[in-house]
């Protein structure tokens, strides 16, 4: 399918690469479908854009959260991930969100509310979780990272 986007345009997207949240996700609950795009030409990729579908404004950078808190590992009823289907530990994929201000030295991710997805099925959810933070600073640790390498 070709999709139409604010920041990369036009995108061919394989149909079977869509994301499908039955539920919407905060904020947006008719926004159900979205893919993840990689900005080959700006990132390392580590972080992807989640781009909606239905509507081509609306995009969020996201991240793996262990490769900016390597011991996240938030406590999550298993009520919540009935809905994605059958899965097992190599089908989960999680997310959060990056934002990005003015001033770059203040970006954070969002490690109470990530996104998680059942890469066999496709299908995927918002959760909040709690004993994490909605701004976790990554700036310097991203630095120390591009730095390392």
């Amino acid at each position: 399918m070709i999709i139409n986007t604010r920041l990369f345009n036009e995108v061919m997207v394989d149909d079977e690469k869509n994301l499908n949240f039955p539920g919407g996700i905060i904020g947006f609950p008719d926004l159900q479908n979205f893919v993840l795009i990689h900005d080959e030409e700006k990132s390392d990729g580590a972080i992807r854009w989640m781009q909606s579908v239905e509507e081509p404004n609306f995009a969020m950078p996201v991240i793996d959260p262990l490769i900016v808190c390597p011991d996240y590992n938030p406590q999550v009823e298993e009520d919540l991930l009935k809905r994605l289907g059958e899965f097992t530990e190599n089908d989960l994929l999680v997310l959060v969100t990056i934002t990005v201000p003015h001033d770059l030295t203040k970006m954070t991710v969002n490690l109470k509310a990530p996104f998680v997805i059942n890469t066999a099925t496709r299908k995927a959810c918002q959760i909040i979780v709690e004993d994490y933070e909605v701004k976790f600073p990554i700036y310097e640790l991203l630095q120390q990272k591009k730095e390392g390498e």
